[in-house]
């Protein structure tokens, strides 16, 4: 399987580590970066270019998928997000990478390279790898749902609004004001 990787100075060392250990493992590593060590640097570009890569892989029937590293994971998974096709996960543990995979069939995960050892990252990526998307139907139309208002930005009628509903203002749920609160809707 091919696996893009990308990080930036809080992950370097992991990026490192983890590029050998999947290698060993019978992987082909893409590494979309940083190439030193640089404090300042700034990981959107790095984790946008690895999940670019690994849209354009599984587009053109490739086995792939994409970790990213940083210091938590999270700004990281935000950037591999703003990807149109990805689905990233924030993973902390075994469970986490497995349902990553089962229930959303995520194709980038991201990992805090400051909490946690190389070992439990790696076991982390391993078993992310390892583990096929369940096909469940309950899953697969959530995911249906997410690409299509990534698509288009449909989204499935909100339950509150009134049936006849019509225009922009549709499915747009009543604002409630706490009780005691001075606010008032009519007011504008």
């Amino acid at each position: 399987m091919r696996i893009h990787i990308a990080t930036d100075h809080a992950g370097l060392e992991f990026s490192t580590q983890l590029q050998h250990h999947l290698a060993a493992a019978g992987h082909e590593v893409v590494d979309h970066g940083p190439l030193e060590y640089d404090p300042l640097d700034d990981y959107p570009a790095f984790c946008i270019r690895a999940a670019q890569a690994v849209v354009r892989d599984q587009a053109a029937g490739i086995e792939t998928l994409g970790v990213v590293f940083g210091g938590s994971g999270n700004g990281e998974q935000i950037a591999a997000n703003k990807v149109l096709g990805v689905r990233a996960a924030l993973v902390w543990s075994i469970a986490t990478a497995e349902l990553a995979r089962e229930h959303n069939d995520a194709n980038v995960i991201a990992i805090g390279a400051r909490q946690h050892t190389f070992e439990e990252a790696a076991s982390f990526i391993d078993r992310f790898i390892a583990t096929p998307f369940s096909g469940e139907e309950r899953h697969a139309r959530r995911i249906a749902q997410l690409a299509a208002y990534e698509q288009d930005g449909s989204l499935e009628p909100d339950p509150r609004a009134p049936r006849d509903a019509q225009g922009p203002e549709a499915g747009q749920p009543d604002v409630l004001a706490a009780d005691g609160s001075s606010f008032d809707p009519e007011a504008g």
